[in-house]
């Protein structure tokens, strides 16, 4: 039975996720919430800016999740989307998002929490940047972890041009340049791409073998979509199946220079360009072993290649951070993250973290059913299990059996088994939108 529509609520990020918690506050009756967004507007890291900002996008981003497995199920994705939307298609998508259900008055923008204490009570005592101060009955956490860069350590000093990934905007400044693009994911291979367009040579720095798949498989289908169609089946089938899906379509990744990977093809995050391997089958791009150490703007790889560059992008990742939390509080930037679900503090019953995860997928879907099962929970109409801790226990096993031992596969998740996860908990008598939406207009 739902209960306590009146307590006081906290969101911190107006981007997807923060979007997400606030809708499903409003579902149940929520309605005394705050929305604190230090940006301008909404968005969080689909807010393009050619200065270095809070936002991770640059100027080609595009989305690499399907717009079919990537769309909210109450808030379609407009018909004359393409199947890898744009940045600023995003952007327009939450926009609207946030317009239609009624979102946009419960957000404070230009407005920063440098600080959330808890209380003794279990309340929160916010703290903005501009001084002011509430006590707020809960505190959801949907502030991203796509924002403080982690950066490589090397022996000796680099000389030229060296900067993260999260500072790449566009490939124009790097024209005619000799250009190292450092790291294997998916922002590493994008910026290779981009960059090769324009500089005089680009070569991209792998310190092991990765699974780059295409964004189209068999028939056409996006590569998530064709992926979905055996996430029923048994692991000891669907693995080999999937391994044999990618080798059908690219080989060998040896052929493009590339190192074998050694792990299981669910066991890190996947990187999806249909751009990259083709680049370096044509020599537009150099495939380089790990780095060995710098000497000016000397770089010695582990083969024993040495090669000159004028710039070095580092696209090695993110720390995750909460700076309004003080460190001794929260402090998930190294090890395991002790949450139920990825959303749930045992010690902390008023605190809620959306968003904190790097699924093998979309992310938006998860948020938002992460957002109903906090506001429900809110609101008494969910209870967390009386083994949580146990559970909890059994949840980071399970993410260290599965996934690589690497600091951004501490909140990995599969995209269908999480979202089931995720499902199964939410209550059938859970309140719904009271006029679901067909098809989002713009």
């Amino acid at each position: 039975m739902i209960r306590n529509t009146s307590a006081r609520v906290c969101i911190i990020g107006a981007g997807p996720s923060g979007l997400t918690a606030a809708k499903n506050c409003l579902q149940v009756g929520l309605t005394n919430i705050v929305i604190y967004e230090k940006g301008d507007q909404i968005g969080g890291n689909w807010v393009y800016s050619p200065e270095v900002s809070h936002s991770s996008v640059f100027e080609t981003t595009h989305i690499i999740s399907s717009k079919r497995l990537s769309q909210l199920a109450d808030f379609p994705m407009p018909d004359d989307y393409p199947d890898y939307p744009s940045h600023r298609q995003i952007l327009r998508y939450f926009q609207d998002y946030a317009e239609h259900f009624g979102i946009i008055p419960y957000i404070r923008f230009n407005c920063e929490v440098v600080k959330a204490e808890k209380q003794p009570d279990e309340t929160w005592r916010i703290t903005l940047d501009d001084g002011t101060v509430e006590q707020v009955d809960y505190l959801i956490v949907a502030s991203g972890h796509h924002w403080l860069p982690r950066l490589p350590d090397y022996p000796g000093t680099f000389t030229g041009q060296f900067l993260h990934s999260h500072a790449f905007k566009t490939a124009e400044p790097f024209r005619n340049q000799r250009v190292l693009v450092i790291g294997g994911g998916n922002s590493a291979c994008d910026i290779a791409v981009e960059t090769s367009r324009v500089s005089a040579f680009t070569a991209i720095s792998m310190r092991r073998g990765y699974y780059i798949v295409p964004k189209f498989l068999f028939w056409g289908l996006p590569t998530d979509v064709m992926a979905a169609k055996t996430v029923r089946l048994p692991d000891w089938l669907r693995l080999p199946l999937l391994r044999l899906s990618v080798w059908l379509t690219v080989g060998n990744y040896e052929q493009y220079g590339l190192e074998k990977p050694k792990h299981g093809i669910l066991s890190a995050h996947a990187v999806t360009n249909s751009e990259l391997l083709y680049f370096l089958r044509h020599g537009k791009i150099q495939a380089r072993r790990d780095i060995a150490r710098y000497d000016g703007r000397k770089v010695y790889f582990v083969d024993g290649r040495c090669e000159e560059y004028d710039t070095i992008i580092a696209a090695t990742g993110f720390i995750i951070a909460f700076p309004f939390f003080d460190p001794a509080f929260i402090n998930f930037s190294a090890g395991d993250v002790p949450l139920y679900l990825r959303v749930f503090h045992p010690d902390h019953p008023s605190l809620f973290f959306v968003g904190l995860v790097q699924p093998l997928g979309a992310i938006w879907p998860l948020t938002d059913a992460q957002s109903k099962l906090v506001a429900n929970h809110i609101v008494g109409n969910y209870n967390l299990p009386p083994d949580v801790r146990d559970r909890i226990a059994n949840e980071v096993a399970a993410i260290r059996r599965q996934f690589i031992n690497t600091p951004r596969h501490t909140i990995e998740v599969e995209f269908h088994k999480y979202l089931w996860a995720l499902e199964r908990e939410i209550p059938q008598h859970a309140p719904a939108w009271p006029h679901p939406v067909t098809r989002a207009v713009r």
